[in-house]
């Protein structure tokens, strides 16, 4: 993919302002709107981020990162895998709908304006900027700015309702308890809400946090696409070592897991990106890396045991 289109620059960097020729943004899949492709973008990547997942249950192929020991999921967990993956679909449903309703009143995206636009910052910005700095900050650079404080809404507005949910006995016993019924997470199990919290929680944070920022929808099927994917991983089940969303944020599965243990359920109230909130209002389990180096543990000889069953069985 071409970062920079220098017959553009060309044009930014000419005497006269280029002419703007407003037309309708090309969507990614021809006839098919990029805000559609917002909505199922995260669905899919749910779906199959989650049975990556559930493959790796099954076959027992990554054990020795197990957080739980598996039989501890089948044990404490008060919930069927049928219930969650059904209450899963039926919040997915809601998202469609509330994203079907937005669509209709959102005005399509139109391009062909950009150049003109940045001639005018070419010719108010000091020489000594270049224009393919002025122009990858327009394309790209923009864009991540939106999208960081994107992650900065969704993550204020999930901590303080979600806090709220354990602090109220009457929003705990009716929407947020359903989902601690998973004491150990898993992956399918990542949206397994009351469908108002789901709603209140994901769709509509993510929605704030999109109309705040008037992302576009390309934006969006990013934002959208990779919180999901974000959410998924924290309820996981795994503390992997490759794995970059547990590498770069702080808010991973193992700092996740803290919250569905009976010790931790007044703790970490933060997601799905950073832990700020958490260090702000003192709720950050104060023995959290006795937690980690006990689950590393029980989880090697756990996976010692598996090892030794797996041989007598060959």
């Amino acid at each position: 993919m071409q970062l920079v289109d220098y017959n553009d620059i060309v044009l930014i960097d000419g005497i006269s302002q280029p002419v703007a020729k407003v037309t309708l943004q090309q969507s990614y899949i021809e006839g098919v709107p990029d805000t559609m492709i917002a909505l199922v973008a995260p669905i899919v990547a749910y779906w199959v981020y989650s049975f990556y997942f559930h493959i790796i249950d099954v076959y027992q192929l990554l054990e020795q990162y197990r957080i739980h020991p598996s039989e501890e999921q089948l044990s404490k967990n008060r919930v069927t895998l049928p219930v969650v993956i059904r209450d899963v679909i039926f919040q997915h449903v809601i998202q469609t709908v509330t994203g079907l309703i937005v669509y209709v009143f959102e005005s399509p995206p139109l391009t062909g304006f950009e150049n003109a636009k940045l001639w005018a910052w070419r010719q108010n910005l000091p020489p000594f900027v270049p224009t393919v700095a002025i122009y990858l900050f327009y394309w790209y650079g923009i864009s991540m700015i939106k999208i960081m404080t994107a992650f900065l809404i969704i993550d204020t507005w999930q901590f303080f309702l979600h806090r709220s949910m354990h602090q109220n006995k009457f929003l705990y016993k009716h929407f947020h308890s359903r989902h601690h019924q998973l004491y150990v997470p898993y992956a399918f199990g990542a949206l397994f809400n009351n469908p108002v919290e789901g709603f209140l929680l994901d769709t509509v944070g993510t929605g704030i946090a999109s109309l705040a920022l008037d992302l576009t929808p390309r934006e969006s099927i990013f934002l959208y696409t990779f919180s999901t994917l974000k959410t998924v991983d924290d309820h996981c089940g795994y503390s992997l070592p490759w794995d970059l969303f547990q590498k770069v944020f702080p808010n991973n599965s193992i700092y996740h897991d803290i919250h569905h243990q009976m010790f931790g359920i007044k703790y970490h109230f933060s997601q799905p990106f950073f832990v700020f909130w958490d260090t702000i209002f003192s709720s950050q389990y104060h023995a959290i890396d006795d937690y980690k180096e006990q689950q590393k543990q029980i989880t090697l000889a756990k996976y010692k045991q598996f090892l030794k069953d797996r041989k007598k069985k060959s």
